[in-house]
């Protein structure tokens, strides 16, 4: 099966979507499922770079073989990337309910990164399980968000960057159906 392509969603796209996008991009290169990675925000200020905290916050942890510097810049969520994603891992319900706004074509293949991991069973194709998960019409008030460091100081960042892996960690597993690497 090809890869699973999965666009990445938060805010500005300058914090939790780039540490999300880069991780989920990592790790599925050497286990997992295969996965095409973008990312994007819902009120971007285009072309912005990755900040310092989290360059530094992505560098402090041991598990991803992280080199050199990071191409990033930001990206407002657009209709081509809706069409082109199997999958877009918001970082809040907020982001949800506005693809649910702007495009809602793309509502049943959105939903928090928090939901994907309590909702998805491991093992089983990804694209199918996403299907009958109906994330069009699940109810946004019982998601629980991943907090936006944006504000904070580096340890915030480092525990954002701490709380993704282990939640990126569990949604490759629980995708590993998708696209598994021979």
């Amino acid at each position: 099966m090809s890869e699973l392509r999965v666009v990445t969603l938060c805010t500005g796209n300058a914090a939790r979507s780039v540490m999300a996008g880069i991780m989920l991009e990592q790790l599925s290169a050497t286990k997992g499922p295969a996965l095409e990675v973008r990312t994007a925000g819902t009120h971007v200020i285009e072309g912005q770079p990755m900040s310092q905290r989290v360059r530094l916050a992505l560098h402090q942890l041991d598990a991803l073989e992280l080199e050199g510097s990071f191409s990033h810049r930001s990206h407002q969520l657009t209709d081509a990337d809706c069409a082109a994603a199997d999958l877009i891992v918001a970082m809040e319900a907020d982001h949800v309910a506005y693809v649910r706004r702007t495009h809602p074509e793309a509502a049943a293949r959105t939903a928090t990164l928090r939901r994907l991991v309590a909702s998805l069973e491991p093992g089983l194709e990804a694209r199918s399980a996403l299907r009958a998960l109906g994330l069009g019409d699940v109810d946004l008030a019982e998601d629980v968000d991943v907090l936006d460091p944006a504000g904070g100081q580096q340890p915030t960042y480092d525990a954002c960057a701490v709380e993704l892996l282990e939640l990126c960690r569990d949604l490759l597993v629980r995708l590993g159906g998708a696209a598994s690497r021979p």
